[in-house]
């Protein structure tokens, strides 16, 4: 149990004015029993509980006292019993009052720290979910400039670069290509938006036929990874076909081109 939420909760307070249930009562009487930190504050509330029936009475002045008392002399002892039984309640009612103040004043105070507390526990959980979605998305980036970076320096692989044809004459991309491993990877660095009705397709030419080598769209950035070609192949280009692609090039469509030069 939280010991101090337990205090600013007002449940104290709420025992010595008798506010609890029979229920309510039992639960705060075990948690006396069992937490010394509460003992020590209920005794402290009574304390301030004593100090202020002190500081709320009030003495009638000795005149009014004095004619009082001469007025009903004969029930004398009968009025002094009623005269301290009064001042007892009234400093209890004082008391009450003064306890149920400060009960309201804790628990408003709780309540409004508790909810403080929550709305800056929200912000920092949100904040702390956005910190980690960034840097999970660094990390990826970075990831994946490491593994391009580590197909470009490779010299396992051939740098293919296709220039513009005649239908895209600033055209221009590039395509690494493992013969050993059949990896091929492409980059783009000039390549024009479709619309959402088309794609580019990667060919590549083998013993003079061309090779589906995947689609892909011209948005990417880094390397694109596409399918694997086997050795054999002389030259790679690039298409604008339907989306999804065809299995024959529409060569009046074709954006780049480039032979594969080895050595």
């Amino acid at each position: 149990m939280n010991i101090q939420e337990y205090i600013l909760s007002g449940v104290l307070e709420a025992y010595l004015l008798g506010g609890l249930t029979e229920f309510e009562r039992a639960g705060v009487e075990k948690n006396l029993l069992q937490y010394p930190e509460l003992r020590e504050e209920l005794a402290l509330v009574e304390g301030i509980s004593e100090r202020l029936f002190v500081e709320l009475a009030i003495e009638p002045p000795a005149v009014v006292k004095e004619k009082l008392m001469k007025s009903i002399q004969p029930y004398s002892k009968v009025v002094e019993m009623r005269s301290r039984q009064l001042v007892t309640w009234r400093y209890v009612a004082a008391a009450s009052i003064a306890v149920a103040l400060v009960a309201s004043f804790l628990a408003q105070d709780y309540r409004s720290k508790w909810r403080d507390s929550e709305f800056a526990l929200h912000d920092l959980t949100t904040q702390n979910k956005q910190i980690v979605e960034d840097y999970n998305r660094v990390n990826l980036r970075l990831d994946k400039v490491e593994n391009d970076l580590h197909v470009v320096d490779n010299p396992a692989f051939t740098k293919v670069l296709m220039k513009g044809t005649p239908n895209a004459p600033n055209a221009l991309a590039s395509v690494y290509w493992n013969e050993q491993t059949k990896e091929v990877f492409l980059s783009l660095q000039n390549l024009r938006a479709l619309s959402q009705n088309n794609q580019y397709q990667l060919w590549a030419i083998i013993d003079g036929k061309p090779v589906d080598a995947g689609v892909f769209d011209g948005d990417h950035a880094g390397l694109i990874k596409m399918k694997a070609i086997a050795k054999g192949a002389v030259t790679f280009a690039v298409t604008i076909e339907p989306r999804g692609g065809k299995s024959m090039p529409s060569l009046e469509t074709m954006q780049v081109a480039g032979k594969v030069t080895k050595g």
